[in-house]
């Protein structure tokens, strides 16, 4: 087949592995806000893993994308009343994973899973779960302690004793002082959950694994136990999830390379 037919077929094929790996496997997110500087950045694009949580629960101190619930408030997106390019661009982009978030699309750290108590302060201001006080050092610019608490408002560093029902998560912005999260927005469903955020992959001088930090090994499991309350943090490299997420990846590259690779050596053999 010469290149002229080829290449169609071969950008066609690459476009139904994109559409199909962004329904099931993998998707790319655009970072909108600066709830969770300096861990992300606005403008940085994260890989989600959206198969991971299909054979385990969320995990304490993973940072997850969820669709917010009816009682959380809508984040600000870019609007503007785009051309119909622009319209055409970004459902081409929707398609294949890498438009802007919609206005209820959060990205957050889990701080307790169903069963935990979580909250702040303890003597050092800092958020307990299960009695335990957490040492994060991923928090930036945190929320002030002499700031009283308001209902709807998340301008206060403290909150009262939340425990999370089962099956949800109560998740927070590492920029505590901006971060509109579960102290004033309550915890969110684990059904709510798109998957988990892996890796930071553009811009390329911020590439990151995006880990759980080991400040979560040592949370008790919740009195009288919980779902998935006493679960430890994973460790700090990619599960197997990530891993077997990434091979249809680079399976649908190679299948690329060496048909493209192929067809010199095709072309030479048709020539008279």
């Amino acid at each position: 087949m010469p290149l002229w037919q080829e290449l169609p077929l071969l950008l066609i094929v690459a476009f139904c592995l994109a559409v199909l790996i962004r329904s099931f496997l993998l998707q790319a997110f655009f970072i909108p806000s600066g709830s969770m500087e300096n861990t992300l950045l606005v403008g940085d694009r994260v890989l989600v893993n959206k198969i991971v949580y299909d054979v385990r629960d969320p995990k304490r101190g993973e940072v997850v994308v969820f669709r917010g619930p009816e009682a959380w408030a809508p984040q600000p997106v870019d609007g503007g009343d785009p051309g119909i390019f622009s319209k055409m661009g970004r459902t081409l982009g929707d398609l294949i994973g890498i438009s802007r978030p919609g206005a209820k699309d959060f990205i957050k750290r889990v701080i307790a899973v169903g069963g935990d108590r979580v909250s702040c302060c303890d003597d050092q201001g800092r958020v307990m779960v299960n009695g335990k006080g957490l040492d994060e050092p991923y928090i930036f610019d945190n929320s002030p302690l002499d700031v009283a608490p308001s209902p709807g408002q998340c301008q206060s560093r403290k909150f009262a004793e939340v425990v999370v029902p089962a099956g949800q998560l109560f998740v927070m912005g590492d920029h505590r002082g901006v971060s509109q999260d579960a102290r004033c927005q309550g915890p969110v469903p684990v059904d709510n959950v798109v998957g988990r955020a892996f890796v930071i992959v553009w811009p390329q001088d911020r590439w990151a694994n995006l880990s759980a930090p080991d400040t979560f090994d040592d949370v008790p499991a919740p009195t009288g136990g919980g779902a998935g309350g006493g679960s430890p943090a994973p460790p700090s490299l990619p599960g197997k999830g990530d891993i077997v997420l990434a091979m249809p990846i680079f399976a649908s590259v190679l299948f690329l390379a060496r048909s493209r690779r192929g067809l010199p050596d095709r072309q030479r053999r048709l020539r008279p």
